[in-house]
């Protein structure tokens, strides 16, 4: 089956199998976020992206591999309300943005900056902080040697705009300013947008569209 990224609460998983990653996203809870299950197909390591909602969803999709790491994006509780139980379940470490972290009920074990690698079996991802939505909002780039580029981030890029920043016209400035020079302006039109809640996108596609969105203002 072809990856389409289109996924609703209550469905299936869909899956996106690359040369020595696969990518599986599920849609989760009553704000439809998604997370996304990270395997390195080398070693069978896997790291989940948000545990947002739903544990016994997410633990179901972890299978009995278990998980060596749970990456929060953000603050924000509605990408945190399995952390608790999936670590407890799984022991996994945990990761998220050095100023962010204070704003998650569960202890982080690793504080992640700027340019920050997370590995995943053989699998490096960097971490890109992006300010706006949220002091210390990460994005994680993997690079694919044998492909194009694949960006998961979080509330900080979605079709159609940036993350929310709640009319606060600094905060919208910070966040577009970060995403076009840390996203944009260093990845190819090819790479691989997976949000925080809906659909994905590629930046070829959105990146006609930046000068709308300084001029709108969100």
């Amino acid at each position: 089956m072809t990856y389409s990224g289109a996924v609703k609460v209550g469905g299936p998983a869909d899956v996106h199998e690359l040369t020595d990653l696969m990518i599986s996203k599920v849609a989760v809870g009553p704000m439809d976020n998604n997370a996304y299950l990270l395997r390195c197909r080398t070693t069978g390591e896997q790291l989940l992206i948000d545990a947002a909602n739903e544990a016994g969803t997410l633990l179901t999709l972890i299978g009995d591999d278990g998980i060596t790491a749970v990456v929060t994006t953000h603050r924000h509780g509605d990408h945190w309300q399995a952390l608790a139980e999936v670590v407890a379940a799984t022991g996994a470490r945990t990761y998220a943005g050095t100023y962010d972290a204070e704003g998650i009920p569960v202890g982080t074990d690793e504080l992640v900056e700027d340019g920050d690698t997370i590995r995943v079996g053989r699998v490096e991802l960097t971490a890109r902080r992006l300010i706006g939505h949220t002091p210390g909002s990460i994005a994680l780039v993997y690079d694919d040697p044998h492909g194009h580029p694949h960006v998961f981030t979080g509330d900080c890029l979605f079709p159609g705009g940036v993350g929310n920043t709640w009319k606060d016209p600094e905060a919208f400035a910070s966040l577009l300013h970060d995403v076009e020079t840390k996203l944009f302006d260093r990845l190819p039109d090819e790479t691989w947008v997976y949000p925080g809640h809906g659909k994905d996108t590629t930046l070829g596609d959105e990146r006609p569209h930046l000068a709308e969105w300084r001029e709108r203002g969100w």
